[in-house]
């Protein structure tokens, strides 16, 4: 990013155009303003989220030193953005995630770093993100993108236009993608795909479908240097200063003060652990058998079809983002609607573990390792606590949300009793969910709002990383399927 000193010269000092970038206190200010002579943005929204009170966000990097690190080194890179501090809730995720996207958008590999950043901006496009577009908007041209390829879809090559049929049925019915659309990207003459090529693409679409779920659960506002993310007119006096983000300044206490109180729904952790206590007593006296876990799950995944989500209106998207995808009525909303099957995907005859990760490893090194240490933090995460409870086991309700996201794609766990759903995930909760992983763009504040209200911000963040990976998970088992089966 190129900013214009006193006399329009280009400036060159790395840790001044970091400056520029972020929100900064006064006395930064003077500096860079004696030192270059340029205008300090200031950002319009009130924190990196609309869901998330400022001060919350802000307190983790004082209080957990880890998260302090990941958010100096992210600094550093130019790279602290309003994702990073919201997954600040959760170091040992926020470090995983950093690594893999990093490894996915700068390290060797098959596709050129152009190509990356345009797949990215298509992926995010299809669900109307325009943060993530115009994130990735900045950086495909500052690998050399050619900026022609923005003015739409049918500027880019031959060959990405291609990719706009997988990138449609990845991100809202992947159940029908086959090795016919494979074979259709990877025998296409000049404008094939290698199968490296395809694997690194695969991996970067389902990689921003997930986090554009992820973007919208969260309410992540723009950042600073973002349209829409500042203004040069004098700050407010709460206004807080990203350099004391990185290095957790002490100076922070008098804005961060103490967390706000939540509000409070009697009794609503007590009856949901105690629904977990009686679910795990149940499992310990007897076991349905093969063809009642069946059943339940074809029941589960028929009402999942029903779900409804809360805002119905449709989503009208924006030139600058409609641009760069086609089809803009195809979703999971109207599939469901039309009461068409969605067929079962047993994950005992093809899962992650035992197929996709050794393919997209041997095709794309190194990455299933990284993808499959993201899925591992994520489920297994716990801090043992529920809402004000503490040394809970919450393996239960991590496992029914996981697998509720993948019965609605269809997937299957033959060993998973999905009764225990309908009891731990209730129907404010299952909207959120089914609005959150199949249309993000609908999803409102007065829904964040609505499930879990006695839980804390950053339980509803770990809920929204549980989304965000199995969602992932969901599209990737269908895409490397599809290729498997292209394979043999």
């Amino acid at each position: 990013m190129r900013h214009a000193s006193a006399d329009n010269e280009p400036v060159k000092n790395s840790s001044l155009i970091m400056t520029a970038l972020f929100k900064i206190c006064n006395h930064c200010e003077r500096l860079s303003k004696k030192d270059m002579g340029v205008r300090i943005p200031r950002p319009l929204g009130n924190g990196p989220s609309r869901f998330i009170p400022e001060k919350e966000i802000l307190q983790v990097s004082k209080m957990d030193t880890r998260t302090q690190a990941i958010f100096e080194d992210a600094f550093s890179l130019g790279r602290l953005d309003n994702i990073c501090l919201v997954m600040g809730f959760h170091p040992q995720y926020l470090d995983c995630f950093l690594r893999t996207q990093h490894y996915l958008l700068q390290m060797d590999g098959p596709l050129s770093r152009h190509y990356r950043h345009y797949i990215g901006i298509m992926a995010a496009a299809r669900h109307q993100c325009s943060y993530l577009v115009n994130l990735h908007v900045n950086d495909f041209l500052q690998v050399g993108g050619d900026p022609k390829w923005l003015n739409g879809l049918d500027g880019a090559p031959q060959k990405l236009r291609a990719l706009g049929e997988l990138n449609k049925i990845l991100a809202h019915r992947p159940w029908l993608l086959t090795k016919t659309h494979i074979e259709n990207l990877l025998k296409a003459e000049e404008h094939s795909w290698s199968l490296a090529e395809l694997i690194h693409a695969v991996v970067l679409l389902t990689h921003y479908h997930s986090l554009a779920s992820f973007t919208f659960g969260c309410g992540i506002t723009p950042d600073i240097h973002a349209e829409g993310g500042h203004t040069f007119r004098p700050p407010s006096v709460s206004g807080y200063c990203m350099c004391d983000i990185a290095n957790g300044n002490g100076a922070l206490d008098d804005v961060l003060g103490n967390q706000l109180e939540m509000e409070m729904e009697s009794g609503e952790v007590e009856v949901l652990m105690e629904r977990m206590k009686q679910l795990q007593e149940c499992r310990d006296e007897e076991e349905a058998s093969q063809e009642e876990m069946a059943t339940r799950f074809e029941r589960e995944k028929t009402e999942s079809m029903l779900v409804t989500t809360a805002e119905d209106e449709e989503c009208v998207p924006s030139r600058d983002v409609s641009r760069h995808f086609e089809d803009p009525s195809y979703g999971y909303q109207d599939f469901s609607r039309r009461g068409e099957h969605v067929p079962t995907f047993r994950v005992q005859d093809y899962s992650w573990e035992d197929h996709g990760f050794s393919l997209v490893n041997r095709l794309y090194p190194d990455v299933g390792q990284l993808l499959d240490e993201k899925f591992q933090i994520v489920y297994n995460l716990t801090y043992n606590t529920m809402a004000t409870h503490q040394g809970v086991d919450t393996s239960m309700l991590r496992r029914a949300i996981w697998n509720y996201i993948h019965c609605m794609f269809g997937i299957r766990y033959d060993d998973y009793d999905y009764g225990e759903i309908n009891e731990l995930l209730d129907c404010s909760f299952k909207v959120y969910i089914k609005t959150m992983v199949c249309s993000p763009e609908k999803t409102t504040k007065r829904m964040y709002e609505s499930f879990w209200r006695q839980f804390q911000h950053s339980e509803k963040v770990h809920v929204n990383l549980l989304l965000m990976e199995a969602r992932m998970q969901a599209e990737l088992l269908y895409a490397l399927r599809a290729i498997t089966r292209y394979m043999t």
